[in-house]
């Protein structure tokens, strides 16, 4: 398998593991820092549904917008202690660097 293959691979199950996970729900409505969480997965969960709908084609602006989503990711895993929240940010995060980083870019 190549790494572009493994890449696109690990995105793909990353991204359905995050599918079939629950928001932690202690965290609804949470703003750490005043960074909304709901809001964040959700600007995450876009950009990697229209990069994996593109062939695993991200456009310049989705791929900035994913970066940012990395460093309030970071201030939300500072201040988050309870295991399952972790976990659920910490895939997330991870989730949104590979995407930001991934082979193809789309121009439009």
């Amino acid at each position: 398998m190549s790494r572009t293959s493994e890449h696109g691979a690990t995105i793909a199950c990353l991204w359905q593991e995050h599918l079939d996970a629950p928001f932690p729900a202690r965290l609804r409505g949470a703003e750490p820092g005043g960074i909304d969480i709901v809001l964040l997965d959700a600007t995450v969960a876009g950009c990697v549904s229209a990069r994996q709908n593109k062939g695993g084609c991200l456009d310049a602006e989705r791929n900035r917008i994913l970066r940012d989503c990395v460093a309030d990711l970071d201030q939300v895993l500072a201040s988050t202690t309870e295991a399952e929240e972790l976990r659920y940010f910490r895939r997330l995060r991870r989730l949104a660097a590979l995407a930001s980083d991934s082979g193809p870019r789309s121009t439009n």
